[in-house]
């Protein structure tokens, strides 16, 4: 069965119900990742000069021969670690990518909750890190509190994905939904959509009368995953991907399950600066190509997630 997918912004997600679909390699790290200090990966080898959109960069970059990514790798699987490289969909997408603008796209890992300040601040020109694309997200809104934030950042939308509930084997919590999580404890990894899923439904916990989530945030989603591998919660909030993907590699499956329908499925997003209007086009310009020559299926095939393939290659797509 193929997964269909959900995505990490701070808003709420949908994920879907059915583990068995993601087969994919790799075991489960329960370790957080680092800071954004960690160069792991190259994307592509060709030469600018044989690629067919390099004219479309800018300058500095098609010079450079280099996208500097940055990228919180520890999702699997969308993006993880393996033998000191990034590998995963947001690296085999990038390595098609670079083969049409005739660069390498380089990944830096960082906590998620920092990537975008990053990119504002120049330490990467690009995000790819399972990032759903928002209106809060293009416009510079925190989520929580509804006030301008930062300039905000434009996306390239290349995939769709929504929010899973993932509880322990077995569901002994008898988690169904969300409404079953009032008065519990959930971990998840903070400034993701998961994140805002659960504090909205915690709201609506009260006003049903019932307690408020006990919410508990990490810096990644392995520590997240671990609490609840402990039992210390009863369940966490991630993207379906990689929800489906833990339950089904996770101590050969007897980790985890999971459970209901998947929350507010949306685009994923290629984050970048909203001055930077020529990288972005250009990399609309390459995922068009990708996509009419089948790369892009490949890709979505070779991890078993074609259920959240896009038709185009759209900007701000997200709501």
């Amino acid at each position: 069965m193929t997964a269909r997918f959900t995505r990490r912004t701070t808003a709420p997600h949908t994920r879907l119900a059915a583990v068995g679909a993601i087969a994919v390699a790799g075991a489960l790290v329960l370790t957080g990742c680092g800071d954004h200090t960690d160069k792991s990966s190259d994307s592509s080898d060709s030469s600018s000069s044989s690629a067919p959109l390099a004219s479309k960069l800018p300058a500095d970059i098609r010079k450079a021969g280099v996208i500097e990514v940055g990228s919180d790798i520890a999702y699997p699987p969308v993006e993880y670690m393996q033998s000191g490289k990034a590998v995963g969909i947001d690296p085999d997408i990038a390595d098609a990518l670079g083969k049409q603008l005739g660069v390498k796209f380089e990944f830096q890992n960082g906590k998620f909750d920092n990537l975008i300040v990053g990119l504002q601040a120049k330490r990467f020109q690009v995000l790819m890190s399972a990032m759903n694309d928002t209106k809060d997200r293009q416009n510079g809104i925190n989520s929580d509190t509804g006030k301008k934030a930062g300039e905000g950042v434009d996306f390239v939308d290349y995939f769709t994905a929504g929010t899973s509930i993932l509880v322990q084997k077995g569901n002994p919590k008898g988690i169904k939904s969300l409404d079953d999580l009032c008065g519990k404890v959930v971990a998840l990894q903070k400034g993701t959509t998961s994140e805002g899923i659960a504090k909205t439904q915690s709201k609506k916990c009260t006003t049903d009368g019932k307690k408020a989530i006990d919410l508990q945030t990490f810096d990644t989603d392995p520590e997240a995953l671990l609490r609840l591998k402990q039992g210390a919660s009863v369940a966490d909030l991630n993207d379906f991907p990689v929800a489906a993907y833990n339950a089904k590699t996770s101590n050969s499956g007897k980790d985890f399950e999971v459970v209901g329908d998947q929350i507010e499925a949306g685009p994923y997003g290629i984050a970048v600066s909203k001055s930077n209007t020529q990288l972005r086009d250009a990399l609309q310009a390459a995922l068009a190509a990708i996509m009419k020559n089948g790369e892009y299926t490949k890709i979505l095939q070779k991890w078993n997630v074609t259920d959240g393939a896009v038709t185009e290659a759209k900007i701000n797509g997200g709501s």
